[in-house]
C-alpha cells in the first residue's frame, strides 16, 4: 500500500473534490446507502462505500504509516441512527468521551512524524473545547465555518519521538 493520506470516518465522502483519490485510503466502520426525501423533491442519495471497514479507535494500519490523517467523527450523541444528519456522518453512543479519546490516539499512532492530522468538529451539541480536551497533543491553528460558524477545522502536527 502506497496511500499518504487516511481518512478516518469518511462517510460519503462529503469534503472531498475526488472521492476516489488514489493517495487516500478510505476507512469506516459503516458500508450502506440512504435515499433521503427533500421537501424540494430532490432526493440525496447517501452512500457510504469506504476502501476498508474499520473503526477510527483500533486503526488497522501499522505505527507511523501516513503523513496526513483526516478525523471527522460523528458529532451527534443519540441512541439512534434517525434523520438525514445522522444518516450522512453517523452518530456517537455508548462513552462516546472514550471514544474519541481513543481515536485521537489511534489517529496520532498511525501519523509519522511531522505529520499533519485535521480535525473536523461541528458544535451543534458538544462544544470543541470538550473534544480537544480528550487529546493530550496541542493544535497548530484551526478555522470556524458555516452561516452558524459552528464547524471547527483544527490542525496537529505529530512531534517527532
Amino acid at each position: 500500500m502506497n496511500k499518504k493520506v487516511l481518512d478516518v470516518c469518511c462517510g460519503p465522502k462529503s469534503m472531498w473534490f475526488n472521492k476516489q483519490d488514489e493517495r487516500a485510503l478510505f476507512l469506516d466502520k459503516r458500508q450502506e446507502k440512504h435515499i433521503i426525501k427533500r421537501k424540494d423533491g430532490y432526493d440525496r442519495n447517501i452512500i457510504v462505500e469506504p476502501d476498508e471497514i474499520g473503526d477510527f479507535t483500533n486503526i488497522n494500519q501499522k505505527d507511523n504509516s501516513f503523513h496526513h490523517i483526516v478525523f471527522d467523527p460523528p458529532h451527534i450523541p443519540q441512541k439512534t441512527m434517525t434523520g438525514a444528519i445522522c444518516k450522512q456522518y453517523g452518530h456517537l453512543t455508548g462513552d462516546w468521551k472514550e471514544m474519541l479519546k481513543q481515536g485521537f490516539k489511534e489517529c496520532f499512532r498511525v501519523l509519522k512524524p511531522n505529520g499533519t492530522l485535521i480535525f473536523k468538529w461541528n458544535e451543534c451539541r458538544i462544544p470543541v473545547k470538550e473534544i480537544l480536551a480528550l487529546t493530550e497533543e496541542n493544535p497548530l491553528y484551526g478555522h470556524k465555518s458555516g452561516k452558524a460558524m459552528q464547524t471547527h477545522w483544527i490542525c496537529f502536527m505529530k512531534t517527532e519521538a
